[in-house]
């Protein structure tokens, strides 16, 4: 190891606050680079010497994210050394950056879903008539599940076709709700004081949110909303770790893109910033499209003739 590592680690404490975590990170991606290149110098690599150690690193099997991290310290480590007048260069500034691939949301079929909500509605009493309301509103408004459980009483109010959802940033967006949701959320509504904390201050921060808890929010928790999915999961028939708000979310894009629903219309509705996260539904359904045809088309498997014999039609 170069004496200037750990020059280079004092820097990075003191001056940039890095925590005993990240400069453990930077130590190791150093050690590992002076292991590549032996006898060498870390302070004398070049741009080729770098390369080839991500290259190395690569081919070991390393994860496109470590790749990213490995290459953002090799950039700090050389240009710490050329401000110090150690090296005239910095020979990691020219490195290309590893492609991250970016993993397809998972998502439920919509039979899945159509089975999620028919356990939701056989589910007898408040708790049963709450899932439903929960299951009905994030699905047919692709909520994120911070929007969903922080829906004000308001938002409600007057049985309103269009909900307003604040979202990231504290934006705001419009987005419909069809009949179904609707009528969930009636049929909710008589039975909502029941979680309601019964006195303190928890039972008035519950009083202006629809989904109202005992919890200090004084609404219904992410990691509530989560269990009941879970236990919702299992009355439904299916594997609980393919169930999470998010999962709800991707569902409800994907389904409407594939009913012929505008990619702009969808981004709106999410209330994303960039269309380019839109896009990736786009690539679900690409994939789906793909997998359809290579296990249902008939010619897609077609075997060779083995007679010797004519062409395949």
């Amino acid at each position: 190891m170069s004496r200037h590592v750990e020059t280079f680690l004092e820097m990075m404490a003191v001056d940039r606050g890095a925590s005993p975590h990240t400069l453990d990170a930077y130590r190791r991606d150093l050690e590992a680079l002076a292991v590549f290149l032996g006898a060498r110098p870390l302070a004398r690599a070049t741009t080729d010497d770098l390369r080839g150690f991500l290259q190395d690193q690569a081919a070991r099997g390393m994860a496109p994210r470590t790749a990213a991290r490995r290459r953002a310290t090799l950039r700090q480590f050389y240009a710490f050394l050329a401000a110090e007048g150690r090296r005239a260069d910095n020979p990691a500034d020219v490195l290309d950056a590893p492609r991250r691939d970016r993993a397809l949301p998972r998502m439920l079929e919509e039979a899945e879903v159509e089975r999620l909500l028919a356990a939701a509605r056989a589910w007898d009493g408040p708790r049963g008539l709450r899932a439903s309301a929960l299951l009905e509103l994030v699905y047919a408004a692709g909520l994120r599940v911070s929007e969903l459980v922080g829906l004000p009483l308001a938002a409600v109010a007057r049985d309103p076709a269009m909900l307003l959802v604040r979202g990231k940033g504290d934006k705001e967006r419009v987005v419909p709700i069809g009949e179904p949701a609707r009528d969930a959320v009636r049929a909710y509504l008589p039975v909502r004081e029941t979680f309601l904390a019964p006195t303190g201050r928890a039972r008035a921060a519950g009083q202006r949110f629809l989904f109202p808890s005992r919890a200090a929010a004084g609404h219904l928790t992410r990691d509530g909303f989560a269990k009941m999915l879970s236990e919702l999961a299992v009355r439904a028939g299916l594997p609980p770790s393919r169930l999470s708000p998010h999962v709800l979310r991707h569902s409800f894009a994907t389904h409407l893109l594939a009913r012929g629903a505008d990619l702009r219309g969808v981004q709106a509705m999410l209330g994303h910033a960039d269309i380019s996260t839109t896009q990736i539904y786009t690539h679900v359904l690409d994939a789906r499209l793909r997998a359809l045809v290579t296990d249902h088309h008939p010619l897609a498997a077609t075997p060779a003739p083995t007679d010797g014999g004519g062409e395949v039609p």
